[in-house]
């Protein structure tokens, strides 16, 4: 039995009407590219907010690490230890460690006016597990944040949120 090869096209014009791929017509194209325009014009601001957002979360994470990890040093070591904070270079640190919150940020410190130098803020924790007290603003471009409070009698460290509207 011998098979013969049709030189029919799948499509032909005496059959009904089918897509014989002919692609897309530039109107289509230029129709998909606007939709895609206004779907990435409407995600690329929500995912800066989302990544400033994450950043700032970070942030917090790593200064309240910072802070309590320093009070049970200090707590075990019996010697006082400071948290070093300067605001214009976003950085906090410890005798241990030292960390550089993102530019996007803005830090601002409250510290005991005794213990701040220059351009930099001191929370010192004391072997009773006590403090000098104060804290650290962690602002986004938008006004919210959080604040960091260190407890000058027990140390403990809290975070309440900061809201723009205020």
């Amino acid at each position: 039995m011998m098979l013969s090869l049709s030189n029919r096209s799948a499509c032909s014009r005496d059959g009904p009407a089918q897509n014989c791929g002919r692609g897309f017509s530039l109107v289509e194209l230029l129709v998909a590219m606007a939709i895609a325009g206004l779907i990435l014009a409407a995600a690329v601001p929500s995912s800066v907010r989302f990544y400033e957002g994450m950043q700032a979360r970070q942030a917090v994470r790593t200064s309240l690490q910072l802070l309590t990890a320093t009070r049970e040093r200090a707590v075990a070591s019996g010697n006082f230890l400071d948290v070093s904070i300067r605001p214009r270079e976003n950085r906090i640190w410890n005798d241990r460690r030292a960390e550089v919150l993102p530019s996007v940020l803005t830090i601002t410190v409250h510290g005991a006016a005794e213990l701040n130098y220059d351009d930099t803020g001191v929370i010192r924790f004391y072997p009773d597990g006590s403090s000098s007290g104060g804290g650290v603003d962690v602002l986004r471009s938008n006004g919210a944040g959080t604040r960091l409070t260190v407890d000058w009698l027990l140390g403990r460290v809290t975070q309440q949120k900061i809201d723009s509207s205020a």
